[in-house]
């Protein structure tokens, strides 16, 4: 039988995309002295996952990794992505809408259920890529095998358009 590289020295990968690893969401991001307006994507997810094999010769489960993400997902889905550290934007909560308001220019009143309030200061893809690492890093403490080492996520607006963040974990 040939050698066989140890599992414990060496690293493995895994990945889940697309399926039902996606959701449909509104946002506007600001650029410079530009706050775009209202628009939407179907966002597609992409999750690698880098780690030793376990001793059952896997980094993770598949379905654990889409469940997770998966749930992430469910929280973004057909929500307006609201950037709450927005170095741009003033935003007050009056417990039952949000209000945004770009310099004197602007104003918008949305409905607490319609948006999801996210720690990020921009909602681009970048941010979202990282959001959503951050929220699988929590859920992947609780329930992933020990000894993952990295975690890469991608957030696709469009195809050909996506934006990637990548961190130990």
């Amino acid at each position: 039988m040939p050698n066989q590289p140890s599992s414990r020295s060496s690293c493995h990968a895994v990945t889940v995309e697309r399926q039902r690893l996606r959701f449909a969401a509104g946002h506007f991001a600001t650029f410079a002295d530009e706050l775009e307006p209202i628009h939407g994507h179907n966002y597609d997810v992409f999750v690698e996952v880098i780690g030793p094999l376990t001793d059952e010769s896997w980094v993770i489960d598949f379905s654990l990794l889409k469940r997770l993400t998966r749930e992430v997902c469910e929280t973004l889905d057909h929500k307006f992505l609201l950037q709450m550290d927005s170095r741009t934007l003033s935003i007050t909560d009056d417990d039952t809408h949000f209000l945004i308001q770009y310099r004197d220019e602007l104003s918008y009143r949305l409905p607490k259920h319609d948006v999801a309030a996210l720690p990020i200061d921009n909602s681009t893809a970048e941010r979202l890529s990282q959001y959503i690492a951050g929220q699988l890093i929590e859920s992947l403490q609780d329930s992933a095998p020990t000894g993952l080492a990295r975690l890469r996520v991608g957030v696709e607006e469009m195809p050909g358009q996506a934006a990637w963040f990548e961190t130990d974990i």
